[in-house]
């Protein structure tokens, strides 16, 4: 599952939604487990249409996806472009990209409020929690979503270098 959910970052997302695979320790699976054994486990589920499945979920994904290049283009290009930053606090305030605006409970109510065409890119550190942010908006009826391919991380080696790279340590 390790290399499945590297190869489709948004395969977690997508397992859970149609199987409700994936989404909690009942229903989890471990990194080293194979998509076959997975769908043995869960109602002898067939492995080729889960994996079609996903390779169509991921290829939403992909057209969702916005490269750093692209970002700065639009961020250039002064045609209201909200940029949405999913990370904690401490990470955002820690390093940001410029106008972002960091994700909270009432910047989401606003957004749901609000003009659901306007265009949004959401990011994250690496580019998985970002996609996820950003199918949970489209989700919810917003039509101009995109989300940042490889997060600040990327945009840090591919636009800006005076932007931050940093590593989270977790204990």
């Amino acid at each position: 599952m390790d290399a499945l959910l590297a190869a489709m970052p948004g395969a977690r997302r997508a397992l859970f939604a149609k199987y409700h695979i994936g989404g909690c320790s009942s229903c989890g699976f471990e990194p080293a487990e194979t998509l076959a054994e997975v769908c043995r486990r869960n109602e002898n589920l067939d492995p080729a249409e889960v994996l079609t499945h996903l390779k169509d979920c991921a290829e939403q994904d992909e057209k969702m996806q916005m490269s750093p290049q692209d970002l700065q283009a639009a961020m250039a290009d002064g045609q209201g472009l909200r940029l949405i930053d999913v990370r904690s606090r401490e990470e955002f305030e820690a390093v940001k990209l410029p106008g972002a605006e960091l994700m909270t409970q009432d910047l989401l109510q606003g957004l749901f409020g609000g003009d659901k065409g306007q265009r949004i890119v959401v990011y994250c550190h690496h580019g998985v929690r970002g996609l996820d942010a950003g199918a949970y908006l489209i989700g919810h009826g917003m039509t101009n979503v995109k989300s940042l391919r490889g997060g600040i991380d990327a945009w840090s080696c591919e636009v800006d270098a005076s932007v931050p790279r940093y590593r989270l340590e977790i204990e």
